[in-house]
């Protein structure tokens, strides 16, 4: 990984803001991602992202923090936080924000307990692949003090294969509809293609009963999106 989106995130925080991110996946073109979105304040933020830090309660684990904009507000309102990222430079961001802990760290080699977990801004992206959400979801149980949450929010992306008579051109042959190939580019230079998995809540509800988790759907958007809190 090279990381494109530190590197943007670095130039945004450090004054050299002259460009935003691209982005696009196998079924989607390019979109902009605008850096200044990234650093939003509670105001700013969508209604299931506000609904998710609110219901934010206890020890703090901030995954894939980003710029540390969730990890902020939390500390405002005195909770403690851990924030990680795998991206090296987010972290540098983050911290030089304010962000208290932050570490550079991927959430399967997290071994502290927590008494909510944070997983926002399509949290089942880290998932990858739909075969990989029972082995993050054991881990993240083992990760959860008695009486902790899981916030997670994700959406069905369903509607993106449908046709103008209302018809869907799903290939029943292929992977999960939700698996996509993520692509970013950042001034010109093309980060790493990744796996990114967006989850429809069924799915989510029968993955986490088939390892001991209930899943709650606490709220849904406009845009086919929902929050969904595990215990």
């Amino acid at each position: 990984m090279k990381d494109l989106f530190g590197t943007a995130l670095l130039d945004y925080h450090y004054g050299n803001y002259t460009e935003d991110i691209i982005t696009s996946t196998n079924i989607s073109d390019d979109d902009e991602l605008p850096l200044p979105y990234l650093f939003r304040d509670f105001k700013s933020m969508p209604k299931l992202e506000k609904r998710a830090l609110k219901l934010a309660k206890g020890c703090v684990l901030d995954v894939g923090c980003g710029a540390g904009s969730h990890s902020l507000y939390l500390q405002k309102q005195g909770l403690k936080v851990k924030a990680i990222d795998i991206s090296k430079g987010a972290i540098e961001v983050a911290k030089n924000r304010g962000v208290l802990h932050a570490e550079i760290k991927n959430i399967l080699d997290e071994t502290e307990t927590f008494d909510t977990i944070l997983l926002l801004m399509n949290g089942t992206g880290i998932f990858q692949e739909l075969s990989q959400v029972s082995k993050y979801l054991k881990h993240l149980k083992t990760l959860l003090n008695e009486g902790g949450q899981i916030l997670i929010d994700s959406s069905d992306i369903k509607y993106m294969y449908e046709d103008e008579d209302g018809g869907f051109w799903i290939d029943t042959n292929a992977n999960y509809y939700g698996e996509l190939d993520y692509f970013l580019s950042y001034k010109g230079e093309e980060e790493t293609a990744m796996k990114w998995l967006y989850l429809d809540f069924n799915n989510l509800e029968f993955a986490c009963e088939s390892v001991g988790l209930n899943c709650e759907l606490i709220a849904e958007g406009k845009h086919f999106d929902y929050l969904a809190r595990l215990s």
